[in-house]
């Protein structure tokens, strides 16, 4: 392998440039002498060489000839040189020769600058940004490159191994063989490619390092930039700083710098500062109440002294027990002795009541769903009744255990009676319950009333517009629902209710009895020719009525 040292013009052929040839030679590895001669002047530089085993054997006094001559001699101007021209072609020939075959195997050459640095690397790279960044009038004269390479002035040595550089980067690719230009390394996923990273401004290094006062620190918070709370290291900075946060009237500052104070006071004087401060107070105690911090939540009640919000943080702690008798057990081992308000006591027994209903109904019911019961062969559980509201556990009641007796646990009297539940949340769970399973004589049960003389009358505590509107939902007939339409006292009611369901009949008859002859020819317009709507309007029409319009 041979590279040449680029001059600084391309008229190096005729300055006399001309290589030594360097054979190859059994012993391996060697570093030959390169000599140039230009102008008369010997420039030496020593360039190691690749060398393999010469094919032939020589004595020591052959091979000192052999390596001290050259085929080729430098051209000189002088006039005895008879044949200067045909030894000047003769040297040309040889120097193109052997700068493409240079060209062939620039991928195994490492170049390096005059100053001793590999082209290519970081070091470079930056002084070459750092000199493009400048003006040409900074830089001074652009130095002349030879055509054959990208650099001025560099030597070329071998590379170790085959691996891609920096300089990749920054070279082009005329064919096939040499550097990739930057577009192809760009393309090729497969090169890792490492670029020198450039320091960023100043300003932007404040947002992280900047001595913020408590003051400007909440208002970037508030803006939603980077602010380390970790300076402010005094009780005082800290309660400034939490009062500032207070002062702004944002919940989520406040909430941040709360938590930067759980984790760098002491709860004792944490509480101690919070009690003076109600806004944080509240929010501190919102915050441990969504992250579940149960124990730090009871012991800031306890020191307060909140004895019924303690009371009620304690009796939360049945929702974490998953078993139903434990966690009956525990509301009434652990609750019924906590410092209730009277309204809230009340409220805990009958808790503890109805989970102790619900165990024995869900045992009874699992037994007779297994036996094969009818009511639950129609109608298949869905669910478990356990820990369901009593709503729930009343309309569970209602689907089946409807007709059983008061004295019964299950029993929608019994329950009824036991938590005093409204009559008219009975009524309207009861009425869903029962229109669910289509029992229209248990509905009208419901409504029907007896007076001290023992006439009977519909009643309905919630409107019969309600009652209409869920039998309904519930995909009663429409001579179900006409019969409580009718119920309905106010006329433009009923005849809305009419119009919207469908009840013709309801709507032609509440026109007849308000005697308006008009609205019931419209209404004709509506029904379908030929109808049994139609031909009872007409039949109307056709009376001799005393019509007020």
């Amino acid at each position: 392998m041979l590279r040449l040292l680029h001059l600084p013009s391309s008229a190096a052929y005729f300055c006399g440039l001309v290589p030594m040839y360097l054979r190859r030679r059994r012993t391996g590895l060697q570093a030959h002498t390169v000599q140039t001669i230009k102008k008369g002047t010997v420039l030496a530089k020593k360039v190691p060489v690749l060398c393999s085993p010469s094919p032939m054997s020589r004595l020591k006094g052959d091979e000192e000839d052999y390596w001290l001559g050259s085929k080729c001699k430098a051209y000189t101007f002088d006039d005895d040189d008879e044949d200067g021209l045909s030894q000047l072609k003769e040297s040309k020939r040889a120097v193109n020769s052997l700068r493409v075959y240079a060209d062939e195997d620039d991928e195994d050459w490492e170049k390096f600058t005059c100053n001793g640095e590999l082209v290519g690397s970081i070091s470079w790279s930056i002084k070459e940004s750092s000199s493009n960044s400048l003006g040409p009038e900074s830089r001074g004269p652009a130095p002349i490159k030879s055509h054959s390479d990208t650099s001025s002035s560099s030597y070329l040595f071998p590379k170790p191994g085959s691996s891609h550089l920096l300089s990749n980067l920054f070279k082009g690719r005329s064919r096939p063989g040499s550097f990739q230009s930057l577009s192809d390394v760009l393309l090729d996923t497969n090169i890792k490619h490492f670029a020198p990273e450039l320091r960023k401004p100043k300003s932007e290094y404040q947002d992280y390092s900047g001595d913020w006062n408590p003051e400007q620190c909440v208002r970037r918070m508030q803006k939603g930039k980077i602010c380390s709370l970790e300076r402010f290291r005094s009780l005082k900075d800290k309660l400034q700083l939490l009062d500032e946060a207070v002062g702004l009237h944002d919940g989520n500052v406040i909430t941040a710098v709360l938590i930067f104070l759980m984790k760098t006071l002491h709860t004792e004087i944490l509480f101690r500062e919070l009690k003076h401060r109600q806004v944080a107070l509240r929010h501190f105690i919102n915050f441990l109440k969504e992250t579940m911090e149960q124990q730090l939540l009871m012991d800031l009640l306890r020191f307060l002294e909140w004895s019924e919000e303690l009371a009620l943080c304690k009796y939360r702690e049945h929702l974490n027990i998953p078993g139903a008798e434990e966690r009956r057990d525990f509301l009434k081992n652990k609750c019924f002795s906590l410092p209730f308000s009277p309204e809230d006591a009340s409220l805990v027994q009958d808790h503890y009541t109805l989970l102790e209903r619900q165990i024995i109904i869900e045992a009874s019911d699992k037994r007779l769903e297994a036996s094969g019961q009818e009511q639950f062969r129609k109608h298949p559980r869905k669910a478990s009744l356990l820990f369901m509201p009593l709503v729930t556990t009343l309309f569970y009641a209602c689907i089946y255990h409807y007709t059983e007796g008061e004295g019964t646990f299950s029993s929608p009297a019994n329950l009824r009676k036991t938590f005093k539940i409204p009559e008219k949340l009975y009524i309207l769970t009861a009425l869903a319950a029962r229109a669910k399973l289509r029992a229209w004589n248990d509905v009208d049960a419901l409504f029907t009333t007896k007076n001290w003389l023992g006439y009977t009358k519909k009643r309905a505590p919630v409107g019969f517009h309600r009652v209409v509107e869920i039998l309904h939902k519930n995909g009663a007939p429409t001579q179900i629902l006409q019969d409580y339409i009718r119920l309905v006292e106010d006329a433009e009611s009923r005849i809305s209710l009419g119009i919207k369901y469908k009840c013709h009949d309801v709507v032609v008859d509440t026109y007849r009895d308000l005697k308006d002859r008009q609205q019931l020819m419209v209404y004709r317009c509506k029904v379908d020719r030929g109808s049994p709507e139609e031909e009872k309007i007409d039949a109307i029409l056709s009376n001799t009525i005393r019509w007020k319009n």
